[in-house]
């Protein structure tokens, strides 16, 4: 433990009993003899770094998929028998993959190192007697730190003397408002976010100052123990990953048996030793399509360069995908779903309930007819009452954006602003004379302004506090005595306030005599403002196309569960008021739930008073049951979450610099919306990435039919090994890069998410590339038998026919990627330019194959008779057109 007193001990002790037990004098502190004690004991104040990949890790990444390695495999099997030219062809494809995807990474690191400007935590200490500047990093255990609003908090502190003390605690504790602090003791095992006589460490002073001891330092602050459990939570494999690797693990051994049948068989017929195994290693290259890798890692890319042009800056390349196959989005509400900023929506007074709202010239109504506030006179000496006794700071001309002080205050000045009050113009007709600061106990604050009859005493604070303290109530017939059925109503009024979720501020007033007369005495209830930290303009938008794609949007946050439950209404994220916001503690450890327990904690979409284990503990609640969950955060308790989930999402602007090293995603403009537009951006590549390995391997499936069915009946081989390795180079590229590039079609996000556990390919499409692969084997195989039986041409010409019928057939089979049901001639993959270049480019370069000297002597190609090439290009078509009216009839059976 890095203290001699515990937790519970620190918060349940009066300030002189931690002095005492650290054995410090708070008016002295440590002198450099303790402080190296300590030091030595404790160690110093600092985290734990994460470690960033660096270059040589992301390169070394790579090569760390079963598909590489199986193509390594086969470039050291072509240099072992001197096949350089097969050698070299793999060893370019296995290049090429590796360039892009480590320039595209490395340049993701890049730039999140550009989000993360670190600098040095300056701290004020008292010791030997005076007050010095440190780094935070040199503060020990029993150290007095002085602190003024603005300051960091440098270290966990129990705080010894506190005036007017506001702390900024969202980043730890998920709670929008900053925290009042006093030295009292408190009990323990409180959360932190009631925890008022501490402050820790990674939070901001708001307002006021104070003086805090040093009770824990390092990894043994809250902010240390969060960072621990982020570093146990572990990265997980991204779902892509996953079905990557087992489609590697499965062509493995698709590959080894392939080659070894056709060697075996070969060799048994009689067939030229050294033939048969350069055969067997062009099959073995042939079964795994050299493009996919590359084609997959330049398909997430280019998601990857989309988001960002969205806002949406992408740590890992397989996390562009990730969102798309999402279930489940776990999110923060202040500053995701809210805009963290407080605004007065609500004004009660006798007379009713006053509306306020954004803009338009009367932005004041009271049953819904518009009203002027300087024309009500309850209604005017609330608002006077709120400007003034407010310790905020108005922004100025130079930086209307900068605002200091407490967000309620902020929000009672805009409001101030939006009835033509501004502070400056009240203060000068009434000058403030005194102010009585806020008082945790009494929960009030009051300032006392002089004029020409008396003082007037300004009044505001927590409801039940301003009732009691409240003798009358101002009517239309001005103060009027407050009966007990008139106190009764305002109590009434206060809690349906607070029941609609807003943060609920009572105001009254006085006149008096003398400036020090007692502020808080028969006071004259003037009426009540409601409060909201109000949602994101584009957050209903997003989380009703959420919905409408099948994805589960849950709040996680730690305000109140009647604040939570208001802002999930507000959003559209539950519809029935009636709906459950349960607390944090209801998320205990998985093992310790029952079966029934679980499902219920599923179907929960609000879950208020979260702490950091708690939301891990949630995560794997979903997780268990299949679901692929996204974290959205922007503090320091989100990263443990951020860590876990199969995504974590971060927040760019208000994001700390925790959760945007634990994070998968960087959101830089902090909105919800750009999620929608990972999830919809996230689908079309993983379809994308479907269609093109059904694509390659349905393709590379006709090649190795039809020369093992040529080798199984002791036929002549209708490719040879080189030209099998050509068309890969070729058409395992350009075609299905084209098909990698595509937008995908317009009903993505109508559809249901995918289960986590589905393959890249299902057992249909599997069944889907043997039907291809024998259509374009039976092809190839056709025009060989007609050259080589019926036409009686020699052996090179042959060849030549089948060779080209297998190239043109594969290169027409792209059409077949098509959706099921979309048109023939207008979907995804004719609307793709990409695709009509590819064909071009491939076209071109197959008849260099037989008219390029040198070229064509290398392949074993001859040039072709009008004859031969209406052959070629006939039953090339073949594949396309069955393919096609194969999908017409199966989606026709499918719709009765």
């Amino acid at each position: 433990m890095n203290s001699p007193v515990s937790p519970a001990e620190v918060v349940q002790s009066q300030p002189q009993e931690v002095l005492e037990a650290f054995g410090v004098d708070a008016a002295q502190g440590l002198n450099s003899r303790q402080v190296d004690r300590q030091r030595e004991k404790y160690g110093w104040n600092r985290l734990e770094e994460a470690k960033q990949r660096g270059a040589g890790a992301i390169f070394v990444d790579q090569f760390k998929s079963p598909i590489i390695g199986l193509l390594a495999v086969a470039a050291v099997l072509a240099f072992a028998f001197q096949e350089w030219i097969e050698g070299i062809a793999v060893v370019i494809a296995i290049a090429l993959n590796a360039v892009i995807g480590f320039t595209t990474e490395l340049r993701a690191v890049k730039s999140m190192e550009s989000l993360q400007q670190l600098s040095q935590t300056q701290a004020k200490v008292r010791r030997e007697g005076q007050v010095q500047q440190v780094g935070a990093d040199e503060l020990v255990p029993g150290d007095i730190v002085v602190l003024e609003g603005g300051d960091m908090v440098p270290a966990d502190l129990r705080l010894i003397t506190a005036s007017n003390l506001q702390a900024d605690e969202s980043a730890l504790t998920g709670e929008s408002l900053p925290a009042s602090k006093t030295t009292q003791p408190v009990e323990p095992d409180l959360p932190l976010a009631e925890q008022t006589n501490r402050v820790f460490k990674g939070t901001a002073i708001r307002l006021g100052s104070a003086e805090g001891i040093v009770t824990a330092t390092g990894m043994e602050t809250e902010l240390g123990h969060i960072s621990t459990l982020a570093s146990q939570a572990g990265s997980e494999q991204t779902p892509l990953e996953q079905r990557l690797d087992q489609l590697g693990r499965r062509l493995i051994w698709i590959t080894l048996v392939v080659a070894a049948i056709v060697a075996i068989s070969g060799i048994v017929q009689g067939k030229d030793l050294m033939l048969m195994v350069e055969t067997a290693i062009a099959l073995s290259v042939a079964a795994v399509p050299e493009g996919l890798p590359i084609v997959a890692t330049v398909a997430l890319a280019r998601g990857m360069w989309r988001m960002a042009k969205q806002n949406a800056l992408i740590n890992r390349l397989s996390a562009v995908e990730t969102l798309g196959s999402t279930s489940i989005i776990c999110t923060d509400k202040t500053g995701t779903l809210t805009q963290n900023r407080m605004t007065a929506s609500q004004i009660v007074v006798e007379a009713g309930s006053v509306q306020v709202g954004n803009s338009g010239d009367t932005p004041f109504s009271l049953d819904d007819q518009p009203i002027d506030p300087q024309q009500h006179e309850a209604l005017e000496q609330l608002l006077r009452v709120a400007v003034l006794c407010n310790n905020a700071e108005p922004p100025n001309a130079e930086d209307p954006d900068r605002t200091i002080g407490d967000p309620m205050e902020i929000a009672l000045l805009n409001l101030g602003q939006q009835a033509n009050l501004g502070r400056d113009e009240l203060r000068s007709q009434w000058p403030e004379e005194r102010e009585v600061a806020f008082d945790p106990d009494l929960k009030m604050m009051a300032t006392i302004h002089n004029t020409k009859d008396g003082y007037w005493v300004a009044v505001k604070g927590a409801p039940e506090a301003v009732l009691e303290r409240c003798t009358d109530h101002w009517t239309a017939q001005g103060a009027q005595v407050l009966d007990g059925e008139s106190r009764d109503r305002w109590q009434q009024r206060m809690h349906a306030t607070a029941e609609a979720g807003l943060r609920v501020l009572a105001f009254a007033t006085k006149t008096v005599d003398a400036a020090e007369a007692d502020p808080y005495g028969d006071l004259t209830l003037l009426g009540v403002v409601g409060l909201e930290d109000p949602p994101r303009p584009d957050i209903k938008d997003s989380i009703k196309a959420c919905h409408q794609a099948g994805i589960r949007v849950v709040m996680v946050t730690g305000d109140q569960q009647i604040t939570a439950r208001n802002i999930g209404l507000a959003v559209g994220l539950v519809g029935d008021r009636e709906a459950q916001a349960l607390p944090g503690k209801a998320l205990i450890p998985l093992d310790d739930l029952t079966d029934q327990r679980r499902q219920e904690l599923q179907q929960v979409s609000i879950f208020a008073r979260v702490s950091p284990e708690q939301k891990l503990n949630l995560i794997a609640l979903h997780q268990a049951d299949g679901a692929i969950v996204a974290m959205t955060g922007d503090g320091v308790n989100d990263a443990p979450a951020l860590q876990k989930a199969d995504i974590g999402v971060a927040m760019g602007q208000r994001g700390t610099q925790v959760a945007q090293e634990a994070a998968d995603m960087v959101l830089q403009d902090d909105s919800f919306a750009s999620i929608v537009a990972a999830v919809a951006q996230g689908r079309a590549i993983f379809r994308n990435i479907r269609q093109f390995t059904l694509y390659l391997l349905s393709g590379n499936t006709g090649e190795i039919i039809a020369v093992a069915l040529a080798s199984f009946v002791n036929a002549p081989l209708p490719l040879l090994p080189l030209q099998i390795l050509y068309i890969n180079a070729v058409n395992d590229v350009f075609p299905a890069l084209a098909l990698g590039l595509g937008e995908g079609d317009e009903t993505m996000m109508q559809r249901p998410p995918r289960k986590g556990s589905e393959a890249v390919l299902t057992q249909d499409h599997w069944i889907a590339i043997g039907l291809y692969g024998l259509l374009i084997a039976a092809t190839t195989l056709g025009t060989f038998a007609i050259a080589l039986l019926v036409w009686q041409l020699d052996g090179t010409e042959a060849v030549t026919i089948s060779f080209m019928t297998l190239a043109f057939s594969r290169l027409w089979h792209i059409f077949n990627m098509r959706s099921r049901g979309t048109n023939p001639l207008r979907n995804e993959v004719t609307r793709n330019p990409f695709v009509w270049g590819a064909l071009v480019i491939c076209t071109l370069i197959l008849l260099a194959a037989v008219y390029v000297p040198g070229l064509s002597d290398a392949l074993g190609t001859t040039g072709l008779s009008g004859r031969s090439w209406g052959l070629v290009f006939g039953a090339s078509l073949i594949p396309l057109i069955v393919g096609q009216l194969g999908k017409v009839l199966f989606e026709r059976k499918a719709k009765r």
